[in-house]
């Protein structure tokens, strides 16, 4: 439990800012920054809840939502949103805090899939909508096409992590420490392969 809830506030915390950010850039009033803010966070918990067939943890805890107008104060507070809004997507506190949300999610959807008894398809799944539901529901509704498509090994890295996730639980190594360094792993291969340029090969068709 304890590594459930860290994992899931940091990456609410994270994912909060980075939906912030996200909503500055694309010129929106303060309400149309709050829902980025709150798709970005909480959006791939519900993804991962309906699922599995649970009520909404954001819905049923008072802390997720706490966190994200927390995280959006201080970032109104530091005067974040007078940022220049271009290129705003490829500074580095938006790709940091975009990893760390997107690795946290992951992790927080592999545990919760593997408390219900998934098999490694349903935890890698599961890994994946928590990891990357909450930007591609914010990306949808700014009408822009879902960052996991065109930055470096996104969506994969998360399903990596459910499939680590479900092998560290077969092997009944499952820990805050090891938890925290699947994250600290999964965070640096992630900025690694945004700044690397890494991507998965692309299909091409002649005429």
């Amino acid at each position: 439990m304890e590594s459930f809830l860290l994992a899931e506030y940091v990456g609410i915390a994270s994912a909060a800012l980075s939906g912030f950010l996200f909503g500055i850039k694309r010129g929106c009033d303060w309400l149309g920054v709050f829902i980025a803010a709150f798709l970005t966070a909480l959006g791939g918990g519900l993804m991962r809840d309906v699922i599995v067939g649970r009520p909404a943890y954001s819905f049923t805890h008072y802390m997720p939502v706490l966190i994200v107008l927390v995280v959006m104060a201080g970032a109104i507070v530091l005067r974040l949103h007078h940022e220049e809004r271009s290129g705003l997507e490829r500074k580095f506190i938006f790709i940091f805090t975009d990893a760390i949300d997107v690795i946290s999610f992951s992790i927080v959807g592999a545990m919760v899939a593997s408390e219900f008894g998934l098999n490694i398809f349903g935890v890698i799944l599961v890994a994946f909508a928590n990891g990357v539901g909450g930007g591609i529901l914010r990306d949808v509704l700014l009408n822009e096409v879902p960052w996991f498509f065109k930055t470096g090994l996104y969506g994969t890295i998360s399903m990596f992590i459910g499939l680590a996730y479900f092998a560290m639980d077969k092997i009944n190594i499952v820990n805050i420490y090891t938890t925290m360094a699947l994250l600290l792993a999964g965070v640096i291969f992630r900025m690694f392969a945004y700044y690397k340029g890494w991507n998965l090969p692309q299909i091409t068709y002649k005429d």
